[in-house]
């Protein structure tokens, strides 16, 4: 942060510390609960470890990938790299690399373990309904969790709760396959199937856990990237107007499309909702639209924006 003119927040910063503080003592109390119920530790620490060090390694190329997004250049997309590039000498930040995902939903997002490993991405459906100002005002956002860092601690403490449920999955399944393979030959059957139910159980709770604080931060640092990208550019309205256009597009989205895009709600610009109950709608990654929208009007008061 010392390094850019991007406005640093201290509220951001101590969130952030105390959620992997926390997730970190989860963490801890998980694999102790999988060695305790005499799991093996070979097992936990290539599984765990392995997981850990791709996402962490691989999460640029994952979500690229998950979203059909793919790296442009400069020749591909000359308007898109001059406005990284001017957010970049606004910012004094390195550049990121710069990719557009082919996807109707109006959105962006930012990914990448560190500023100098990041990549900024907007989607066809942004690029094709914001003018300029506006697709300047998206990526300023996007540059500012880059580089507040929240990206990185972002793809850090969602690591916790995908493993939990992938683990809670796999105790599912494995524990109802052993209470086919040995019900009615002896009490191993039973212990067995106790001990998937209890593994399945502590993963539930860790999951629900690790879901509710990352909630909590990522609603923070939406908050945190509107304003530092709104001072970046000194145009908060313009960041405001996409903010009003992205959402209102994103009601003419098909819902199965929505739906396959929420997954990736912590990382976008604005949630993919799709209509009807949700986890996502119940426990929001964003703030709500008119919150976002005050700040952005109270900036542009103080900055004395036309």
């Amino acid at each position: 942060m010392a390094r850019t003119r991007i406005a640093p927040d201290r509220g951001l910063v101590t969130r952030m510390a105390v959620v992997m503080f926390l997730l970190g003592l989860l963490y801890v109390a998980f694999v102790a609960a999988l060695v305790a119920l005499q799991i093996s530790i070979t097992f936990i620490v290539i599984v765990v470890g392995g997981f850990f060090l791709l996402q962490y390694y691989a999460s640029d190329r994952i979500a690229l990938f998950a979203m059909n997004g793919r790296i442009v250049t400069e020749q591909e997309a000359p308007e898109l790299h001059a406005i990284v590039d001017r957010l970049c000498a606004l910012s004094g930040a390195p550049k990121p690399k710069v990719a557009i995902a082919d996807t109707d939903i109006p959105n962006a997002f930012a990914t990448g373990r560190s500023p100098k490993h990041a990549v900024v991405c907007a989607t066809t459906g942004l690029l094709r309904r914001l003018d300029p100002e506006e697709i300047e005002g998206v990526l300023a956002h996007e540059m500012s969790h880059v580089a507040h860092k929240d990206v990185a601690v972002m793809t850090i403490a969602s690591f916790l709760g995908i493993l939990a449920g992938m683990i809670s999955r796999w105790a599912f399944y494995a524990g109802l396959f052993s209470g086919y393979e040995r019900r009615g030959r002896d009490q191993n059957g039973a212990a067995a199937g106790l001990i998937f139910v209890f593994i399945m159980l502590i993963s539930m709770l860790v999951y629900a856990i690790s879901f509710l604080l990352i909630r909590a931060l990522s609603r923070y640092r939406e908050l945190s990237a509107d304003r530092s990208g709104a001072l970046l550019t000194g145009r908060p309205s313009a960041l405001a107007s996409a903010l009003q256009k992205v959402t209102g597009a994103m009601a003419r989205i098909p819902t199965r499309d929505l739906r396959h895009a929420e997954a990736f709600n912590a990382f976008f610009f604005t949630p993919a909702l799709a209509e009807g109950f949700s986890l996502s709608t119940l426990f929001s990654t964003h703030p709500p639209l008119e919150k976002r929208l005050a700040q952005l009007a109270k900036l542009s008061r103080e900055l004395g924006e036309m």
